[in-house]
């Protein structure tokens, strides 16, 4: 397995990926930054401790990276089957399982990690930029950034299960539309922000969209024998 995702790093060359998120972070950072600020000056948004900030902040950058995932898995296994490149691959003395599963694990452990960096970039930069030019009456001390790092972890993991979600949608017809198209769709529920009822950090349900997307991912292991790659 490990064999295999070093050969899928090498296939796609992931600096996209890479430059891709750090433009993503930084956009992050200024959109929460205005949002918040005008929220304070016209009241839209109640922002009264930093846990509201943190909410926003892990909202924005995990409905973003399932969007980047639903790219991946466009890019790494919808477009093999459209381009039938699949069929080279299945070619290969190596299980089309393992084949499978190697490109999702890949996915999954991109996904985790981007999400979890990213949380930690915008949060360290918003709190920064908050010590100098003051967006919330408040001060985020160091003991509440690192409380956010602990807390970005269930999220991430539950947002990682969530983002394979549109892997059904993509292999129904083996549209890359379909796959970025229904990641909005999931993006819509898994991560609507709202001050009052927030289902971004309703973890039951968090966690009932991730299940799904691990059987979703299983599913398509498990029936990846029976692919014609048509």
């Amino acid at each position: 397995m490990l064999q295999l995702l070093k050969l899928e790093l090498k296939k796609f060359n992931l600096g996209w990926y890479l430059k891709g998120a750090i433009i993503a972070n930084i956009v992050i950072t200024a959109i929460v930054c205005c949002v918040i600020f005008i929220s304070q000056r016209e009241g839209d948004i109640p922002i009264s401790t930093y846990q509201d900030v943190y909410v926003m902040i892990g909202a924005s950058v995990r409905a973003t990276f399932i969007v980047f995932a639903s790219v991946l898995i466009a890019k790494l296994v919808i477009e093999e089957y459209k381009n039938r490149t699949i069929l080279i691959m299945f070619t290969y003395p190596v299980s089309r399982k393992k084949l499978i599963a190697s490109k999702l694990t890949l996915i999954a452990f991109i996904t985790l990690l981007t999400m979890m960096l990213s949380n930690i970039v915008v949060a360290g930069l918003f709190s920064i930029i908050n010590v100098y030019f003051p967006i919330v009456p408040f001060t985020i001390t160091a003991n509440q950034y690192i409380g956010e790092v602990i807390n970005i972890v269930p999220f991430a993991i539950a947002s990682t299960g969530i983002s394979l979600i549109p892997l059904y949608f993509g292999m129904r017809n083996h549209s890359v539309p379909a796959t970025i198209g229904s990641s909005l769709l999931v993006v819509a529920i898994a991560c609507a922000y709202n001050p009052a009822v927030s289902l971004v950090t309703f973890i039951p349900l968090q966690l009932g969209l991730a299940a799904v997307g691990v059987i979703i991912a299983y599913l398509g292991i498990r029936n990846i024998e029976n692919e014609d790659a048509m």
